[in-house]
């Protein structure tokens, strides 16, 4: 939970950091050093993607990682929300504004950031940053990218979807169309093919670069679902954001039709709890193990460096088991994940054709 800064953090900071903090949306949070055995020294800034904190998926799991953070490591954390349309110049202020508000260890929340993160993380070399889901070959030395094989755990989706579908008929509804979230594609598809290779896949983009707002967009989200319920779709996969939850709740208003979560445990979030029972499962992709780890890796003074790979069998991705729709599948599960673990199994990061 989002909670004011307290007197003591205010004095640590300055003012006129703080006044750069508030200007940029953030809100901090003294370390908590009765619930964790750190002593408060490592400041944490967290700059998140469209939605942010409350989104019921991507942001809320790096949420998830700041908070184990600062009640187990003792740090203190602020967090700065990003704006729908916002122009780059606004990334690189918000993530200036923490670093004059004190907080020398910043991770990114999305690809978005990468421009923004790659010339102001050069401007000031003694600060270490982290960034979600990117990864530029000339990134500076200061930067680290925390990446994860969504192509394995959608692949895993893809074969839950085709073992559930009575209607041979599937969808995928991807927020934007980039090359990250092509690789969900990439992977659900072949996991639906790896069951049946004539099941049909319904495939929906709801926006293109350099517009984003199909990340937070539930209505587009809503309408594509719809689209591809009418079309005979009877399990849909959507990674795209709080957009997600449109998709979600379209399919909860279609008798016998189950969504596919992704990101956070989407049958667990209180927000989404009356669609619970038409919730398959969901690809989750734990961030918030990575945003943990990372922050526990500056805390020890051994920060990752370069490019930290987070796949299936370092548990950086899985299904969600909440409901309990999965229970009669799990051979089939555990068989597939064995292929992919072991290397047997390799998954694609392009879409077939």
């Amino acid at each position: 939970m989002r909670r004011s800064m307290k007197l003591a953090a205010v004095v640590l900071s300055g003012s006129l950091g703080m006044a750069s903090l508030a200007a940029c949306g953030a809100k901090s949070t003294d370390s908590n050093t009765s619930s964790g055995s750190g002593d408060g020294s490592i400041k944490v800034g967290m700059a998140y993607d469209i939605g942010g904190r409350g989104d019921q998926s991507f942001n809320d799991s790096a949420a998830r990682g700041l908070d184990k953070a600062k009640a187990e490591l003792g740090v203190a954390v602020t967090e700065a929300d990003a704006k729908t349309g916002e122009a780059e110049a606004d990334k690189e202020t918000r993530l200036k504004n923490l670093i004059d508000g004190g907080y020398k260890t910043i991770i990114a929340v999305g690809f978005v950031y990468q421009q923004a993160v790659d010339k102001v993380a050069k401007d000031n070399p003694n600060v270490k940053f982290a960034i979600i889901d990117s990864n530029d070959k000339d990134q500076p030395s200061n930067v680290t990218s925390l990446v994860f094989a969504e192509q394995e755990g959608s692949y895993l989706a893809g074969v839950a979807a085709a073992n559930k579908s009575k209607s041979k008929h599937v969808g995928f509804i991807g927020g934007v169309q980039t090359e990250l979230i092509k690789k969900f594609e990439a992977g659900y598809k072949a996991g639906v093919k790896s069951v049946d290779a004539n099941i049909q896949v319904e495939t929906t983009y709801l926006t293109t670069p350099p517009d984003f707002t199909g990340f937070n967009s539930p209505d587009k989200g809503k309408e594509a679902a719809q689209g591809q319920l009418d079309k005979g779709a009877d399990v849909i996969y959507a990674a795209a954001g709080s957009s997600g939850n449109g998709a979600i709740e379209a399919v909860a208003n279609k008798p016998g039709a189950l969504a596919i979560g992704v990101d956070s445990d989407q049958a667990a979030q209180p927000a989404l709890a009356k669609y619970k029972s038409s919730i398959l499962t969901s690809m989750v992709k734990n961030v918030d193990h990575a945003v943990f780890s990372y922050i526990e890796s500056v805390k020890k003074g051994q920060p990752f460096t370069g490019v930290k790979l987070f796949d299936l069998k370092a548990e950086g991705v899985s299904l969600a088991t909440t409901g309990g729709k999965l229970d009669d599948i799990q051979d089939k599960l555990k068989a597939a994940t064995t292929a992919i673990t072991s290397g047997a199994t390799t998954i694609p990061t392009t879409p077939a054709p």
